[in-house]
């Protein structure tokens, strides 16, 4: 009688943490829903200027329109699209009419059309704030002397530039002949129903196997 209780907590003890896990994952379905559902209100705000001082966590997505000037100094960021092929992400200085400096992401060019002149002068640059991260441990070191990056690093692109580190990703071209831009989209891993589907399947099949296991004892006895 002894051994059967043991398996009868052990088997309840399972199905417990196995379904505390299940109803976890419901917990951070909602929470990333939410986000999703923030970041998509974001998006489709009415456009606007520049913020004073934009911070990642107020104004990440927001709608910019605003009007400045495209200088020729750039960074050249390594990407790829389909079906063109390797190419760059071209980087600019962009110098708002008040007098600030941000960078302007104008999108992708050919691998061929790296140093290539594009467009400069005035425009109404119109797409959205954007805090990319895409550097880690394993991302090569930008390579400032051939002007060669790997990552947009907006704190490193800001220093050398000599700009704000606040990025406007365009979604339509600067000019004629300009680079095809890449606008920002919404990209959100959310795997959790799955994840709370299979914690909540298998605190079923461990509470069937410790059910199955305790009766056959039983009769046995």
């Amino acid at each position: 009688m002894g051994r059967i209780l043991f398996f009868v907590v052990i088997g309840l003890g399972g199905f417990a943490v196995l379904s505390s896990l299940g109803v976890w994952q419901l917990q951070r379905l909602a929470w990333k829903e939410a986000i999703i559902a923030d970041a998509a209100q974001r998006m489709s705000a009415e456009p606007g200027n520049v913020p004073a001082s934009p911070t990642m966590e107020a104004d990440i997505y927001r709608p910019i329109s605003t009007t400045g000037r495209l200088t020729d100094r750039e960074v050249h960021v390594l990407t790829t699209q389909k079906p063109k092929g390797p190419g760059f992400r071209i980087i600019t200085r962009f110098e708002l009419a008040d007098g600030r400096a941000i960078l302007l992401d104008r999108g992708y060019v050919p691998e061929g059309e790296k140093n290539s002149p594009r467009p400069t002068g005035e425009i109404t640059a119109q797409g959205h704030l954007l805090w990319p991260r895409e550097s880690d441990m394993f991302t090569p070191d930008a390579d400032l002397e051939n002007n060669l990056w790997f990552a947009r690093n907006l704190e490193l692109m800001a220093l050398t530039l000599d700009t704000e580190p606040v990025l406007i990703v365009l979604d339509r071209p600067a000019g004629e002949n300009a680079p095809r831009p890449l606008p920002v989209t919404l990209s959100f891993p959310n795997n959790h129903l799955q994840y709370a589907i299979t914690w909540f399947a298998l605190a079923i099949v461990w509470a069937g196997m410790t059910a199955y296991w305790v009766f056959g004892r039983q009769q046995k006895d």
